[in-house]
């Protein structure tokens, strides 16, 4: 009998594939468990419609966060920081200071989680930061870490 997971099965398959199990497995396990569903006409036209939708929408995030992407390569970002002799911060500039800085001097708002440091930043000048909007998809944005007034 042929059916459609509506769940990941251990050593079956992953949710939204079409598996071919023995009779008795479906009618002891899978159907009643609600595990996933019988692969007749109309489920397998709703899979075709719901892998439809799940592609639209996964482009159309694609598509947004490469026009965010090409967006935050054109800014700098200035954060001011308490700094002491030969320009060394005290503390280090963090991701959740940078999206703050973001947000209030060019209106993107990107998470924190998002922004990826290398190396904590300790001292004033310019620096690369990695920010990754997307699986494929990884912007550079420019910051600029001066001595607060």
């Amino acid at each position: 009998m042929k059916v459609i997971l509506l769940q990941d099965v251990k050593a079956l398959g992953k949710k939204g594939d079409m598996v071919e199990v023995s009779d008795g497995y479906a009618r002891n396990f899978i159907l009643p468990k609600k595990v996933g569903v019988e692969a007749n006409e109309v489920n397998k036209n709703d899979l075709k419609l719901q892998k439809a939708n799940q592609e639209k929408v996964a482009k159309e995030q694609y598509d947004a966060a490469v026009a965010l992407a090409k967006e935050l390569e054109e800014i700098t970002v200035n954060v001011s920081v308490k700094a002491g002799e030969g320009g060394k911060v005290f503390g280090a500039v963090t991701a959740k200071e940078i999206a703050q800085a973001l947000l209030a001097q060019h209106g993107k708002e990107v998470d924190k989680k998002k922004i990826q440091l290398a190396d904590s930043i300790k001292n004033i000048g310019s620096f690369e930061v990695s920010v990754k909007l997307h699986t494929k998809v990884t912007a550079k944005l420019s910051v600029k870490v001066d001595a607060a007034k």
